[in-house]
């Protein structure tokens, strides 16, 4: 048998932890075989410009405005899925980001918040939960 190795998860603490935040969770969005054509097919984002924009939000949203409020507000056109199934695979690779990465107050507040942020896109829904 062989011997496991568990590391501790530490919260969102700092700038560093919301950019590896951001990045695996968009590299999970891009490798995600439905929600990767999709958002392909819609946003045509460039990615250096819209990581930036993600970090400077999730920061803002995390630990309080310390950018400028234009570049930390919510950008009106983030390409993201507003409804259905889309939005709430979206909510479950963010989700699952978090938990494989992170624990503690920070981490769950991030949970919260991205909820928040989907009942922006989809007031009607029943997004309390990110379970399918």
């Amino acid at each position: 048998m062989k011997p496991t190795t568990t590391t501790a998860l530490t919260d969102i603490t700092r700038e560093a932890d919301v950019k590896f935040l951001v990045d695996n969770f968009c590299e999970k969005v891009n490798q995600d075989e439905v929600l990767s054509p999709a958002f392909k097919a819609v946003a045509r984002v460039y990615w250096p410009q819209h990581l930036f924009t993600l970090y400077n939000f999730w920061s803002t949203m995390l630990f309080g405005a310390k950018q400028d409020k234009s570049e930390a507000a919510l950008p009106k056109n983030l390409g993201l899925p507003t409804e259905g199934p889309l939005c709430r695979r979206w909510l479950q690779l963010f989700d699952a980001t978090v938990q494989e990465h992170f624990a503690g107050p920070k981490a769950e507040e991030a949970k919260v918040k991205v909820l928040k942020l989907a009942s922006l896109f989809e007031p009607k829904s029943s997004l309390t939960t990110l379970q399918a």
